[in-house]
């Protein structure tokens, strides 16, 4: 897609973070937009910002865990805007916990968003995309999509799904020859409110841990934006966001396995400096 120019782009988790910079950046390049949130009054703010951009867009609310209203979703805005060009299923939710003290709803919480909201989405728009003849589909992983990461078990296991999923999609574009590029993204820390927002088990203080998050996250949404943008219209497979997603591809490449141990002796001392601060 070298071109956005009255394209529709289609935007999940659009009312905060690489979601709503991704909306911005987009009306800047005159794209017709549908941007979504599973909270109305933050897509509703999207949409307008957008709209004060000279773009059009329309905002939906759309909890992306259902299935059905996501399929209803997507009919919705193929009929309103006449098609569908680009889909960025980006919708996501944190949390920390170890496997043991994990609870099976947090569990199936973060699962039904982070990895079954992006094959919802896929498999809703992927008609409309390839109707499209010039389509393109973006799917949010993350740089815990390559490495393992401890109190992060399952939100690796839903990037890492997603990462399998979606490369093996684009080989399926590949094969039969169908006019939908496809890429995965993997951001590294960006500043958003995605910390903030998460659940965790046992005592960890998520706000205090958002504030350490802030501070040494090294990307902002609308650098992330500019990214997956440039990264779209070269239709890259895979889209490394920031400094620290070179190094967080670079880890298992160079190190391993071994790299889980050396790992776990980083993060025992990281622990222990979280509780001395009062973290946990």
């Amino acid at each position: 897609m070298k071109r956005f120019e009255d394209r529709v782009a289609v935007i999940t988790g659009a009312g905060s973070g690489i979601g709503r910079a991704l909306a911005l950046e987009l009306a800047g390049r005159g794209a017709r937009l549908a941007v979504s949130d599973v909270d109305m009054a933050r897509a509703a703010d999207t949409a307008a910002h957008c709209e004060k951009a000279g773009a059009l867009a329309l905002p939906y609310q759309v909890n992306v865990a259902d299935r059905t209203a996501v399929l209803a979703h997507a009919e919705e805005v193929a009929g309103e805007f006449g098609g569908v060009n680009l889909v960025v299923n980006n919708a996501g939710v944190a949390l920390s916990a170890n496997v043991d003290e994990m609870r099976w709803e947090d569990l199936d919480w973060l699962m039904n968003i982070n990895f079954w909201g992006v094959v919802h989405g896929t498999k809703a728009f992927l008609p409309h995309l390839i109707a499209s003849g010039d389509g393109h589909l973006v799917n949010v992983s993350s740089v815990f999509g390559f490495v393992g990461v401890p109190t992060q078990s399952a939100y690796n296991a839903a990037k890492f799904a997603v990462r399998g999923f979606t490369e093996a999609l684009r080989q399926e574009m590949l094969i039969e020859r169908q006019p939908v590029g496809v890429s995965c993204v993997h951001p590294g820390g960006i500043k958003t409110n995605i910390v903030r927002d998460a659940r965790s088990g046992g005592e960890m203080r998520m706000d205090k841990v958002d504030r350490d998050f802030q501070r040494i996250a090294l990307t902002t949404p609308e650098r992330a934006a500019e990214t997956i943008v440039k990264g779209v219209e070269r239709g890259k497979p895979r889209i490394l966001i920031g400094p620290d997603a070179y190094l967080f591809d670079a880890i298992p490449r160079l190190l391993g396995a071994r790299y889980q141990r050396m790992n776990a002796v980083l993060a025992r001392a990281g622990f222990a400096i979280g509780r001395r601060f009062g973290r946990f």
